[in-house]
């Protein structure tokens, strides 16, 4: 252990500053180091495994029930790009006027699309009426690790 006026002496002998470590600790820990460059690598670790994340955003897709064969295909499509790049996709199917005497007709569209999209995404949330809106959320299917 060493008083806080020769640590002090120490660090300024070495050119370097006297930070305290553990302040809760008693007796407090502190170490002799260049802060600046010690604040430098902190940013650094910090930028560094920010870039290894994925941040994982949730993206839509809207249908209707009248959409045609091909267009929902073209839809389709494009949630297969988005679950590649390890999004989620919401699915919503608006209904509008007389359609919604017919609802059952949705949950067969959105039946459809988990058959077709069965192999690379899996159900998060299943499909659900929210007054107009039929909903249901897909997440993409567990790879064998790399992504």
């Amino acid at each position: 252990m060493v008083s806080i006026e020769e640590a002090r002496t120490r660090a300024a002998e070495a050119g370097l500053d006297l930070v305290e470590v553990s302040p809760t600790s008693n007796p407090p820990v502190c170490r002799i180091m260049d802060y600046g460059k010690f604040l430098y690598q902190q940013k650094r670790k910090a930028k560094e495994s920010q870039k290894k994340q994925h941040i994982v955003t949730l993206k839509e897709i809207r249908l209707r029930p009248k959409t045609d064969d091909h267009d929902r295909q073209i839809k389709l499509s494009q949630a297969l790009k988005f679950f590649e790049k390890g999004h989620k996709v919401q699915f919503t199917l608006q209904f509008r006027g007389r359609e919604m005497t017919h609802v059952e007709q949705g949950y067969q569209m959105m039946d459809e699309i988990v058959k077709n999209l069965q192999e690379v995404a899996k159900i998060e949330r299943p499909a659900q009426m929210l007054g107009r809106r039929m909903t249901m959320v897909m997440v993409p299917a567990k790879s064998d690790g790399n992504g």
